[in-house]
Parts: structure tokens; C-alpha cells; sequence
């Protein structure tokens, strides 16, 4: 079939719901269709953690949550450190802190708002996670926009204004298509369609339940949407400090705010994804040069040189002596299990 000039909103949600029964994605925070609708912890809790992380990564700490702290109620009374040690190598920190402290707050108002409104007042939570929950945990009708639906929207509607400039026009072709009913379900069909079949490259419009109303399908629709080009991001330098003794390795905590901030750590030099390292090392005495370990951040690459120092000092400031044994149980943040990993096999 020839795509349309303008695409039908009164026919996309009916083909793609139709195309969603039979091949929605079984994943461990959604309901199928048909089902009732799912906790809305589970909603929240998913949504938090996809943010800008993918399916696959996100499995395993959900289901290392839920089997944790099965109930919201359960994580707000759960100790922020053991938490953030639950979400070590999730990446993105900031967004488990916001986690306890929206759980404690939907702990106190007695369940989670059910209204846009509502959840966007607790922490962490924005517009569109807002969405996502109201309408796929509570059935309101929402505008959910993820990067996926972004792609699907854009060639839906052949938008062939650049990034992030388009997505008011993407916004609102999404508005135009998002049924009164079933509106949970219409939004991870979007999700799904982008994840399985309008992929970023090589989608495969032949398969697509929506092809015969997209505007973008027969102009190349692998470019759409029109992204800018990319920014080169400034690379950092530092150091961390790999410091043993009796079988224990001295750990610290970092900061409560910037980089990694409140996570458990291996001393370093006092770098950060700003500005390079300049502080001194923990204590006086030869060092042992293991190697580098590098790492990316959202605004800058960073080159950490880890070096190592058998001692019997205490080093000065707060931190403990945790067993190396049990250093995986230290919820150390990836940047610094890269490290710990490559002092353990020297």
C-alpha cells in the first residue's frame, strides 16, 4: 500500500491495539492485555529504571527490587545507603536517591496520586514518567512520549524538523492518536512498535501494522527523526587509590552531592566529570602503577589511573576497611568496580 498525505488518527490506534494483542512484549512490570492493570509500584519502579537504560540491563535489578522490597511501603522504610548498593551499576544515581525519597512520599499520602498532576509532585518523576504511570497503571488518557514513540511519531507523521525542536510536533501527533480508551496499552504499543519494528535502522516497514497511514514511509524513514550532530564530549583525567590491608581494601563515601554523590567508593584524587583530579593521594609512601580503567559519562569520558599500597596505616578521614572477598556486596558504582576489578587481578 502507498502511505497517505496525512495520516488517519481515527484508524491508527484501533490497527495498532489490534497488532498489540497479539505481540505486546511479556515483561515483568506490565500486564498483557486483557489483564487487569498492573501495581503501580511496579509501573513506577520500571519506569525509573528505563530511564535512559535499556530493557535487558533493567531485568535484573527489577526483579532484585521487587523480591527485596516487594511493596512501595517496603522501600520507603528501606536505609537509602542499602538501596543506592541495590542500584550500583544502573548508572544515573541521582535517580535512586529520588527513588526513596518519591517512595517515602507515596508511603505517606497512603498510595500513589493517580493523576499527571499528582505524580509529578513526587521526586524524580516527570512529565513523561508521570504519563506513563497515569495511563498504564490508572487508565487516564495521556500523552506518553518515549525516545521509541518519538521515533514511530516522527515517521508517522513525516517530521522533518530536527531534534529536540520537533518534539512539540511530535507531542501533538501523539495527542491526535492516543485513544479515550485503552490509552495504557495504545502508549506500549507505541513503545513495543519503535522496539521491534520501527527501529532506529533497518525498520521493517513491510511488517508494520501502521504502514499503510505513514506519512514518512516512502521517504526514507530511517532518518526520521532529524537528529543534530553530535557533541564531542570533553575527556577527563584522575586517579583512584586501591589501598589493602589484611585482606580488606579501605573504601569511602562520596560526597552527598556531584558525581556518584553518597556512593561508596575507592579513594581518588577529587576528580569529576567537570574538572580534573587534583588532590593529593590518601598516604605518603611508593605507590604501585596498575593501569587504567575508562569510563562515559552523559557529559564527559573520564581516564582513571589506579594505583596500589599495601599498609598498615589507617588513612586519615572517614571510610572502613571492607573485606575483598565481599567487595561485590559493596554496591560500588561501575566506574569504580572497573577499577577494583583490575586491582584484583594484579
Amino acid at each position: 500500500m502507498t502511505a497517505t498525505a496525512k495520516p488517519d488518527p481515527s484508524h491508527i490506534s484501533g490497527d495498532l491495539l489490534e497488532w498489540y494483542d497479539s505481540h505486546a512484549r511479556d515483561l515483568p512490570w506490565r500486564a498483557l492485555p486483557g489483564q487487569p492493570a498492573p501495581d503501580p509500584y511496579r509501573v513506577w519502579l520500571s519506569e525509573v529504571m528505563l530511564q535512559q537504560t535499556t530493557v535487558a540491563a533493567v531485568k535484573p535489578y527489577f526483579a532484585k527490587f521487587t523480591g527485596t522490597w516487594p511493596t512501595v511501603t517496603d522501600l520507603a522504610a528501606a536505609p537509602e545507603e542499602d538501596v543506592m548498593a541495590a542500584w550500583a551499576g544502573l548508572g544515573y544515581y541521582s535517580r535512586a536517591r529520588n527513588l526513596v525519597k518519591a517512595a517515602k512520599a507515596v508511603a505517606g499520602l497512603g498510595g500513589f496520586p493517580d493523576t499527571e498532576e499528582g505524580l509529578r509532585a513526587l521526586p524524580g518523576v516527570g512529565d513523561y514518567t508521570a504519563a506513563a504511570i497515569a495511563a498504564i497503571a490508572f487508565g487516564r488518557r495521556a500523552v506518553v512520549v518515549d525516545a521509541n514513540v518519538e521515533r514511530v511519531v516522527a515517521r508517522l507523521f513525516a517530521i522533518e524538523e530536527p531534534l529536540p525542536g520537533a518534539r512539540k510536533a511530535i507531542r501533538t501527533g501523539m495527542d491526535a492518536v492516543t485513544p479515550e480508551n485503552r490509552a495504557g496499552d495504545f502508549a506500549q504499543a507505541m513503545m513495543d512498535l519503535g522496539s521491534s519494528l520501527c527501529t532506529a535502522k533497518a525498520p521493517k516497514c513491510l511488517l508494520c501494522p501502521l504502514a499503510e497511514h505513514c506519512a514518512g514511509r516512502t521517504a526514507d524513514p530511517e532518518r526520521l527523526p532529524v537528529k543534530p550532530p553530535k557533541k564531542v564530549k570533553p575527556q577527563r583525567k584522575g586517579r583512584a587509590f586501591w589501598i589493602e590491608r589484611e585482606g580488606s581494601v579501605w573504601l569511602v563515601a562520596r560526597p552527598g552531592s556531584g558525581m556518584l554523590a553518597g556512593m561508596r567508593s575507592l579513594p581518588d584524587d577529587g576528580w569529576s566529570a567537570q574538572s580534573d583530579g587534583s588532590g593529593e593521594a590518601p598516604l605518603e609512601g611508593e605507590w604501585e602503577t596498575l593501569g587504567l580503567v575508562r569510563h562515559t559519562f552523559t557529559h564527559a569520558t573520564l581516564e582513571l589511573d589506579v594505583a596500589a599500597q599495601r599498609t598498615r596505616v589507617q588513612p586519615d578521614g572517614e571510610g572502613q576497611w571492607w573485606p575483598i572477598n565481599q567487595l561485590d556486596e559493596a554496591g560500588l558504582p561501575t566506574l569504580f568496580a572497573k577499577a577494583a576489578r583490575l586491582a584484583r587481578a594484579r
